[in-house]
C-alpha cells in the first residue's frame, strides 16, 4: 500500500507541496520511462520518453532543472526509479495502483491506455489532489538496508518452502520410507538423509551401523524416535516403486532439491547474522526488542517496516490502516443503518504478515493478550480474525512506545488497563484458588 493513499491527518497543505511550481507524472518500466510535466494551471509543458540508462537520466535532469521546484507522481514507492528521483532532489509522491487506474479512467473513460496517457494522468492527479498526499520520506541507510534484507529473507524462506514441497512430492513417487522417517522437512537433517541415502537400495546397503552414525552426526539420535526410524530403515526395500526408471529419475531430482535446500539454508544463516547485527546497532533496538513474542526474527521486521521517521504515522490509526488490521467501513444509502465492515486489503502486506505472527506469539507471554484472543474466539471469530483484532490492539501500544522512544513495560500497561477499567483485565485475572473461594464465602 502506498502511503499517499491514507487520509491526511490535517487539513493544512504540506509546505513542500505548496511550494511546487510544476507537477510531473512518470510511467516507469524496466528499459525506459515516460514523463509528463504540467504547470499550476494544468498546461502541458514537457513530454519526454527516456531510456533507463545513465545518459537517459542525465537528459531528464537537464530538462527538468528549469522547472524546479518539482513534484513527481508514479505508481510505485520503491525501486531504482524512485531512488534516482529522490537522489535528484525531487519530491516523490507514490500512487496506489487502484487510484492510478481511476485517475487514468478520468482522462480516458473509453478505457484507452498508453504510457503517455498514464504519465499525463499522474501529473494532473498530483496537481489537483496532491495536497492530500504524503510525500515519500527516504529512510536512513541502516533502516533501509534492514528493510530490504528482511523482505528478501521472507522471499528466500518462501523459496525454501517451495523446495521442501517439491522434495516431498519427489519422495512420494519412490521413497515412502524417507517421508515416514521425518516429520519436519524444514530441518537440515532430513535433507542430509536424502543426500546420504538417495534410494531405498542405498539405504539398505548402508546397514545399521551407518544409520546410527548418521543419526548421531546430525543430532537426530533420540530415545523416543530412534527405534522407530531404525525399524523403518530396515524395511525400506519392502515397499518401493516397482518401476526402476522412476526410482532412478526421481532420486536424482530429490538429491538435487536436497542440495539446493542445504545451500539456501547457508544463505539464510548469513542473512540472519546481518539482520541481527543491524538490529543490535539500530537506535530503536530496545523498543522493538522489548516486545513480548517478537523475538530476534519478528522484532527486526517490525522495526524495518515502521522505519525511523516518527512523522510518517501521525496517529495510531494511521499505522493500523497501513498495517491492514483496521477494518474498512462501507456506509451509504440503504446500508447506512447496517454498514458493511470488511477486512482491509490495501495495506503493507509484509507488515501485516509480521503483525499476525507477532500477535500469535505474544499470547504465550502476555496473559492479557491470551485473554483478549480467547474472548474474540468465544464471540465466534475465526483464528485469523481474532489475531487481527489482537494485532490492532498491539499496534496502538507499539505506536505510543515508538513515538515516545520507550521500551514495553508490562507493569505500566497493566496500570493503564486498571485506570481505564479495561474489560481485558477482568478476563486476564487468574482464577482464585479453591481455598480462597471458601474463605470469601465464610467472610
Amino acid at each position: 500500500m502506498e502511503r499517499s493513499e491514507s487520509m491526511p491527518t490535517s487539513s493544512a497543505v504540506e509546505p513542500a507541496f505548496a511550494e511546487l511550481a510544476h507537477y510531473a507524472g512518470l510511467d516507469w518500466a524496466k528499459d525506459g520511462h515516460q514523463v509528463a510535466v504540467v504547470d499550476r494551471r494544468g498546461k502541458l509543458v514537457l513530454e519526454l520518453n527516456f531510456a533507463d540508462t545513465a545518459a537517459g537520466w542525465a537528459a531528464l535532469r537537464e530538462k527538468l532543472a528549469p522547472l524546479a521546484p518539482l513534484g513527481v507522481a508514479l505508481e510505485t514507492c520503491c525501486g531504482p526509479a524512485v531512488e534516482r528521483l529522490l537522489a535528484a532532489g525531487w519530491s516523490v509522491y507514490p500512487l496506489n495502483p487502484k487510484a492510478a487506474e481511476r485517475y487514468r479512467d478520468r482522462k480516458a473513460p473509453s478505457g484507452g491506455k498508453s504510457d503517455r496517457l498514464d504519465a499525463r494522468s499522474f501529473a494532473d492527479a498530483l496537481r489537483t489532489d496532491g495536497h492530500g498526499w504524503r510525500r515519500l520520506q527516504p529512510q536512513d541507510p541502516r533502516t533501509h538496508e534492514l528493510r530490504l534484507l528482511c523482505r528478501d529473507e521472507i522471499g528466500l524462506i518462501a523459496q525454501r518452502t517451495a523446495l521442501v514441497n517439491q522434495l516431498q512430492e519427489a519422495l512420494h513417487e519412490y521413497y515412502p520410507t524417507a517421508r515416514a522417517a521425518f516429520d519436519d522437512w524444514t530441518a537440515p537433517g532430513a535433507w542430509a538423509f536424502v543426500v546420504a541415502f538417495p534410494t531405498p537400495a542405498e539405504l539398505g546397503r548402508a546397514g545399521r551401523r551407518r544409520w546410527e552414525k548418521f543419526l548421531h552426526v546430525h543430532k537426530l539420535y533420540r530415545p523416543e524416535t530412534t527405534a522407530r526410524r531404525l525399524e523403518l530403515f530396515a524395511q525400506a526395500e519392502a515397499f518401493v516403486n516397482p518401476n526402476p526408471a522412476v526410482t532412478k529419475a526421481k532420486s536424482f531430482l530429490a538429491a538435487s532439491l536436497a542440495r539446493q535446500l542445504q545451500f539456501l539454508e547457508k544463505q539464510l544463516d548469513q542473512y540472519r547474522q546481518r539482520i541481527e547485527q543491524l538490529f543490535r546497532e539500530h537506535p530503536d533496538h530496545d523498543i522493538f526488542g522489548s516486545l513480548p513474542g517478537a523475538g530476534p526474527k519478528l522484532g527486526p521486521r517490525l522495526l524495518a517496516e515502521l522505519g525511523g521517521n516518527r512523522a510518517e504515522f501521525a496517529t495510531a490509526q494511521d499505522l493500523q490502516c497501513y498495517t491492514g488490521t483496521a477494518p474498512v467501513l462501507s456506509q451509504s444509502g440503504t446500508r447506512r443503518k447496517r454498514p458493511d465492515v470488511r477486512m482491509r486489503r490495501a495495506c503493507n502486506h509484509w507488515l501485516r504478515a509480521t503483525v499476525h505472527l507477532w500477535a500469535d506469539k505474544s499470547r504465550q507471554q502476555c496473559a492479557w493478550a491470551q485473554a483478549y484472543y480467547a474472548e474474540k474466539k468465544r464471540r465466534g471469530m475465526e483464528h485469523a480474525a481474532a489475531l487481527r483484532c489482537l494485532g490492532q490492539r498491539w499496534l496502538k501500544i507499539l505506536w505510543r512506545m515508538w513515538q515516545d522512544g520507550v521500551a514495553y513495560d508490562e507493569a505500566l500497561h497493566l496500570r493503564n488497563q486498571v485506570a481505564h477499567g479495561s474489560w481485558v483485565l477482568a478476563l486476564a485475572a487468574p482464577e482464585p484458588a479453591p481455598h480462597a473461594k471458601a474463605d470469601r464465602q465464610h467472610n
